[in-house]
């Protein structure tokens, strides 16, 4: 998936409308939710098993571990796949949108250092 830069895009206009038609407004609202954000950048290095992604998520529990990964391959940011060798599981990996977005949440990660405000 090639992505333009912003300089080759064209914009929206700031106007009104209701956040549900905000495609950012989307995309901000899933990725913030917790451990979203997290999963992407676990997998950007290559596919996991989910007890490893488990393991780097202290805190979340197996329910929560798996919607989140549900809603994620629903959203076609990464794929879900069978490990047929021994241990038998499941594993994940990002699709190439998936990976398209890494950036972002690397760019987001630059540009949150520059402030000094405690995380809540």
């Amino acid at each position: 998936m090639k992505v333009l830069p912003i300089s080759e895009q064209r914009l929206d206009v700031p106007s009104p409308r209701h956040c549900l038609q905000c495609p950012v407004e989307d995309w901000l609202g899933f990725l913030g939710h917790r451990w979203n954000a997290l999963l992407l950048w676990h997998l950007q290095d290559g596919a996991r098993r989910h007890g490893e992604l488990a393991a780097l998520l202290p805190g979340v529990s197996p329910k929560v571990l798996s919607e989140r990964l549900q809603g994620l391959e629903a959203r076609g940011l990464l794929e879900r796949f069978l490990i047929t060798g021994f241990p038998r599981g499941v594993g994940y990996g990002l699709t190439s949108f998936g990976k398209a977005l890494v950036p972002v949440l690397n760019q987001l990660e630059v540009w949150s250092r520059h402030f000094d405000h405690p995380v809540a």
